[in-house]
């Protein structure tokens, strides 16, 4: 399988190796006897960050991989269409 490099490559490794960084923190956490609370407040930071990290790399797909290697007009018009779509999905909370 082909290694694609986009734009954003390195921004999303660093943000997956804080959120890897926060995961383990979290297992000390339960670990630890931390309350509940505390620990799904953690879990739905990571949960946020990965979310990020996935719309980041998503973006990225899109732009170098279906827009620059697209020659045909007609269908750049329905794939910037879909982008607003898409976009709005990811905006979602």
């Amino acid at each position: 399988m082909k290694m694609n490099t986009h734009e954003h490559t390195s921004e999303v490794v660093k943000r997956l190796s804080r959120i890897e960084g926060h995961v383990r923190g979290i297992k000390k956490m339960l670990e630890d006897g931390q309350s509940c609370d505390q620990v799904l407040l953690q879990l739905s930071a990571v949960k946020a960050a990965l979310n990020k990290a996935t719309k980041i790399l998503l973006e990225d797909h899109f732009d170098n991989c279906l827009l620059d290697k697209n020659k045909d007009k007609a269908l750049e018009k329905e794939l910037m269409e879909f982008r607003k779509i898409f976009d709005g999905f990811l905006s979602l909370k």
